[in-house]
């Protein structure tokens, strides 16, 4: 995919993705905070279907979200995507500046909002701070994302299990903050808007000012691309 395809892709994303974020973000502010719709509803659901094994399984994914684990997949994933030991220690290091600003940021926009969580009577786990948007949501969104646009820079073959994998646990894990009843709903519904507006924001901006050969180009790869040399 050509530099300026991808720049136009992702400014486009990271515009849709801010604007609905955004939106979102005025309609908590608008409520005081008070659920959206289905928040009530799905909290409601989670206090009636919650036995022991679901809480336990739910717990041992939330975990995944935060903590170490993140960075290590972030960092490991940028060691991935270059070919010579500088450009895996270049990759490396944005990857982990993309997630941990994207970090910052989210605490700023939680601390802004403020947002109260559910009620604490209800909760299957350990939370701590303000509600919106989910910062293991956020996290585990982003670091996704990363791991995906990694795969895809390292190969055009075999990146099909690692990006449904990784998509898959980010979904996951923001779904059991909810499960859990540590997070409305919409606070996971922000937490992925936030993360996927800032990663598009990321790429577009790596692909407009990165000179080329800083990361592992795959269409210049003949062991990549299947070219052969002639």
């Amino acid at each position: 995919m050509r530099r300026r395809t991808v720049v136009e892709f992702a400014g486009s994303a990271a515009l849709g993705l801010w604007a609905a974020f955004t939106v979102l973000t005025l309609a908590v502010v608008g409520r005081g905070g008070a659920p959206l719709f289905p928040d009530r509803a799905l909290l409601s659901w989670s206090l009636g279907h919650h036995p022991g094994a679901a809480q336990t399984l739910a717990r041992g994914i939330t975990y995944t979200g935060t903590g170490a684990v993140p960075y290590v997949l972030v960092a490991l994933s940028g060691l991935s995507v270059g070919r010579t030991r500088r450009q895996r220690l270049t990759a490396a290091a944005l990857w982990l500046s993309c997630l941990c600003a994207c970090q910052a940021l989210r605490l700023a926009v939680m601390s802004l909002v403020a947002r109260a969580r559910p009620p604490m009577g209800s909760w299957a786990t350990h939370a701590s701070g303000w509600s919106f948007p989910s910062g293991h949501t956020t996290t585990s969104a982003a670091t996704a994302g990363l791991v995906v646009v990694a795969a895809c820079l390292r190969s055009p073959r075999g990146r099909g299990p690692v990006c449904v994998l990784a998509g898959v646990w980010g979904v996951l894990v923001g779904l059991t903050r909810v499960y859990l009843r540590v997070h409305w709903f919409s606070d996971v519904i922000g937490g992925w808007l936030f993360a996927g507006a800032w990663l598009a924001t990321c790429l577009c901006v790596a692909a407009r000012c990165l000179p080329a050969g800083a990361v592992r180009d795959r269409e210049a790869d003949p062991a990549d691309s299947g070219a052969r040399p002639g």
